[in-house]
């Protein structure tokens, strides 16, 4: 049964409260609710069986149901989707758990991979569940550009990057390059994307080659175009990412029954697979704040019943680079959540600044 918030507006004023009640308690405690149990909560004035009454509605309507014999019930995964969007209260971070989340994250002279793993890792221990953490690869910055003569057809490029990483491209070697245009290439490129991602690095040398080749001879530019085609090509193409993942041993923490361990060990396969999470997190990049995808909304989740809370990240440009939060169980607790991976993806930005 597809719920929509509108749904919301066919409930009374008790039925909603008793629903909101009986979801806030699920998520607190992460067993099913009684009629009994709602009708010792504070502000609820009305009996067990009028409670059992207003139950039945909900259940009628898809937001609860029982998941055993008991009379408890839990939300639906749709009446779940209608708690988060119409009635989720989202707390705030006290100034005490910022700074010490500030303190934990912000470490001098750290990689960027190292930054990515600290916040991964920091939203794993803060929330009980599983951090994950994604950037572009064209995202780093570059550092230093060499051409290499191999032999007489093949000529090696180098590529550093800020953190030392070396890539390696090897292009042909047109008739008549002398070692004087590898050096002038070399100069050239390095005075133009020192400094710069390589994304926007070679976004910046197309548009000014253009108007600088008369400045350099047939032998280096030949050179230039030959490069450029291969880094515009290669492995740091915007749609190709990394993904940090940890923590990843907690989405079994509180596994019981052996079918829902079975339902994780499917969730694990498909995280180590890596293609449906990050369609997952690139469907949240282009969102503007926090996506959250619950339970079978999503075939990612279809059969371990979990719950992913995402928000993209930027840089010091105010420029999209990657995506962070967490996965767990769908009763995870959404509103003391959903602002911890908010001011993660803040202290990212001052991080990578």
């Amino acid at each position: 049964m597809t719920i929509k918030n509108s749904d919301l507006f066919h409930l009374d004023d008790r039925s909603r409260e008793i629903f909101k009640r009986i979801v806030e308690e699920y998520l607190a405690k992460g067993f099913p609710i009684g009629s009994r149990t709602v009708s010792q909560m504070d502000r609820i004035n009305l009996s067990a069986a009028s409670i059992r009454n207003v139950m039945h509605d909900l259940e009628s309507l898809g937001l609860i149901y029982s998941p055993h014999t008991s009379s408890g019930r839990i939300p639906t995964e749709g009446g779940l989707r209608l708690f988060v969007d119409a009635m989720l209260e989202i707390g705030n971070l006290t100034d005490t758990d910022q700074a010490a989340m500030k303190e934990q994250a912000m470490t001098n002279n750290m990689t960027l991979e190292d930054a990515l793993s600290k916040a991964s890792e920091m939203l794993s221990g803060l929330t009980n569940c599983t951090g994950v953490v994604s950037v572009n690869k064209d995202v780093k910055y570059v550092k230093h550009i060499e051409f290499v003569s191999l032999d007489k057809t093949k000529i090696l490029v180098i590529l550093v990057d800020e953190d030392g990483k070396v890539e390696n491209r090897i292009i042909n070697n047109s008739e008549g390059i002398t070692a004087s245009s590898l050096a002038s290439a070399s100069n050239y490129l390095n005075h133009h994307m020192r400094g710069l991602t390589l994304s926007e690095a070679v976004k910046r040398i197309e548009t000014d080659f253009i108007h600088k080749k008369n400045e350099l001879d047939k032998e280096t530019t030949d050179l230039l175009t030959q490069g450029l085609a291969t880094w515009s090509n290669s492995n740091y193409n915007k749609d190709d990412k990394i993904l940090i993942v940890k923590g990843a041993s907690k989405l079994i923490s509180n596994i019981e029954a052996s079918d829902d361990l079975e339902k994780v060990r499917h969730l694990f396969q498909d995280l180590e697979n890596k293609q449906e999470i990050m369609e997952l997190l690139g469907m949240a990049e282009k969102a503007e704040g926090v996506r959250i995808f619950i339970g079978s909304e999503n075939k990612l989740f279809s059969l371990s019943g979990s719950s992913m809370i995402v928000t993209p990240y930027k840089n010091e440009k105010k420029q999209v680079i990657g995506v962070l939060g967490v996965i767990g169980p769908t009763r995870m607790n959404y509103g003391k959540i959903i602002p911890m991976v908010n001011y993660t993806a803040e202290l990212m930005k001052k991080i990578l600044g």
